[in-house]
C-alpha cells in the first residue's frame, strides 16, 4: 500500500481541478500531439509497405524469379538446361525465352519496345501473363502464326486494336539488291494485357519463342530459361548455385537484381521518413517536459506537504514520472489505433476524396501504380510504439527530477 499512493496521486494529476484546469488541457494537447504524430508515422509507414507490396507483385507477375542464359549470341540445347535445372527441389518450373529490343510500327505510329519470344505452355508457368490479358489471348502466340500480344499503353501509342498489323523492325540488316535493310516481320495483334503497371504496359510486346528466333536468327538457341522457385527471396543465392551445378559460364539473373535500384529506393525512403516523421513525434513527446514543468510548479504546495508527512524523494519523482508515462502511453495507443484505422480505409478515404474533389492523385506514369495502398506490417507498429514510449517515458525524468529536489520549507514559505 505504501507504494500505490504514488501512482494513485499521479493517476489524479491526469485530471483537472478547480484550481487550474489550463495544466490540464496542456497534457491533452500533448496526448494529441503523440497520437497524431504516432498515426501519421504509421500510415507513411503502411503506405510505403503498400506501395513495395503492390509494385513487387506487379513486377512478378510479368517477370520470373531469377533467369539463366549464356554469354553470347544464345543458348543453345535449352531443353537439357531446363532439365538439369528442373531436378533441383527448389525449382517449380521453367521456360525458354527470347528477348530484344525493337521498334514497333503501326501506320504512321513508332514505338521502342523490349519483344520477347515465349512458348505460352511454358511461361504461364513462371509469370501470371495470362492472367492480366484484357483482350484477345495469349495462347493465340502460335508457331509460325506471327501473332504479337501489347500492352495496353504501347497499343494505345501505336494506335491500334486485335486484327491490326504491327511491324516489328529489329537492329539486324540484311544486303539487298537496293542496298542494307533492317529485318523486319509484320505481326497480327492477338491480344492486349494490362499488368496495372505503366513501365510494362508501355514497353513489352509478346510473340511465339519460334517467331522470334526466325525473327532474330537465332535458330535452335534461346536467350535463356526462366525460373519460378518456391521461395522468390531464395533467388539471389539459389540462381547461382544453379548456374555453377551446370558447369559455369552462365549469366544469372532475379529479380531482385534486375529492380535492385527501384527496391532500394524504397527502402531508403521508408528510413528516411521513419526519421524524419520519429521528430514530429519527439517534438509532440517533449512537450509532456513543459507541461510537467507546469505541473510541478502548480503542485509544489502538494509537494511540500507530501516530504512533510513522509514521502521520500524517490516517491515525488515516481509520482511526475507516472503522470508523463500515462500520457505517453493513452497517446501512444491512441495514435496506433488512429494511424490503423486510417492505413486499412485508406484506399476507401482516397478514392472518396478524389470523388469529391474532381482529381486524380496518382498518375501510373509517375508513380508506376494508380492506386494507393496500405499495408499495416506488425512490427513497424511495435517499433513506432516501443520508440514513441520510450521517448515520452525519457522526457519524464528533468521535470520529475525537479519535483524531487523540491524543499519542503522553501515551498510552504512563499504559499
Amino acid at each position: 500500500m505504501s507504494k500505490r499512493y504514488e501512482f494513485l496521486i499521479g493517476r489524479r494529476y491526469l485530471r483537472s481541478n478547480r484550481g487550474n484546469r489550463f495544466v490540464s488541457f496542456i497534457s491533452t494537447i500533448s496526448m494529441l500531439g503523440i497520437a497524431i504524430g504516432v498515426a501519421v508515422l504509421i500510415v507513411v509507414l503502411s503506405v510505403m509497405n503498400g506501395f513495395e507490396r503492390e509494385v513487387r507483385g506487379r513486377i512478378l507477375s510479368l517477370t520470373s524469379h531469377a533467369a539463366i542464359s549464356a554469354f553470347g549470341a544464345g543458348l543453345p540445347d535449352w531443353q537439357g538446361t531446363a532439365a538439369k535445372i528442373g531436378e533441383h527441389p527448389e525449382v517449380v518450373a521453367s521456360a525458354p525465352y527470347i528477348e530484344a529490343q525493337a521498334l514497333l510500327m503501326a501506320g504512321p505510329k513508332s514505338s521502342g519496345a523490349m519483344v520477347t519470344g515465349v512458348l505460352p505452355d511454358y511461361e504461364r508457368k513462371v509469370t501470371s501473363i495470362t492472367e492480366k490479358m484484357s483482350q484477345g489471348s495469349f495462347e493465340e502466340l502460335q508457331p509460325g502464326g506471327f501473332g504479337i500480344v501489347l500492352g495496353v499503353e504501347l497499343a494505345k501509342t501505336l494506335n491500334v486494336s486485335l486484327g491490326d498489323r504491327v511491324v516489328v523492325v529489329t537492329p539486324l540488316r540484311k544486303t539487298t539488291p537496293v542496298g542494307v535493310m533492317p529485318v523486319y516481320r509484320a505481326f497480327k495483334v492477338v491480344g492486349i494485357f494490362n499488368a496495372e503497371m505503366y513501365e510494362f504496359d508501355r514497353n513489352l510486346a509478346y510473340i511465339n519463342l519460334k517467331d522470334a528466333a526466325r525473327l532474330y536468327r537465332m535458330g535452335d538457341d534461346v536467350t535463356g530459361v526462366r525460373l519460378k522457385l518456391t521461395d522468390m527471396f531464395l533467388a539471389p543465392h539459389l540462381v547461382r548455385e544453379l548456374a555453377l551445378s551446370l558447369g559455369g559460364g552462365y549469366y544469372i539473373d532475379d529479380w531482385t537484381r534486375k529492380h535492385a535500384n527501384f527496391f532500394r529506393s524504397i527502402q531508403l525512403t521508408k528510413s528516411a521518413m521513419f526519421l524524419i516523421l520519429l521528430l514530429v513525434v519527439a517534438v509532440a513527446a517533449f512537450n509532456i517536459v513543459s507541461t510537467l514543468v507546469m505541473v510541478v510548479k502548480d503542485k509544489r504546495t502538494d509537494i511540500a506537504i507530501l516530504r512533510t508527512i513522509g514521502a521520500s524523494p524517490r516517491g515525488i519523482l515516481t509520482i511526475f514520472m507516472t503522470q508523463g508515462t500515462a500520457i505517453g502511453f493513452i497517446g501512444t495507443v491512441a495514435g496506433v489505433a488512429l494511424g490503423v484505422l486510417i492505413s486499412i480505409n485508406l484506399e476507401t478515404l482516397i478514392h472518396g476524396l478524389e470523388a469529391v474533389l474532381g482529381v486524380h492523385f496518382l498518375d501510373a506514369k509517375v508513380y508506376f501504380i494508380s492506386d494507393l495502398p496500405a499495408t499495416v506490417q506488425w512490427p513497424d507498429v511495435i517499433k513506432i510504439s516501443v520508440t514513441t514510449f520510450l521517448l515520452c517515458s525519457l522526457s519524464t525524468l528533468y521535470p520529475a527530477w525537479r519535483a524531487a529536489r523540491t524543499q519542503p520549507a522553501q515551498s510552504l514559505r512563499h504559499d
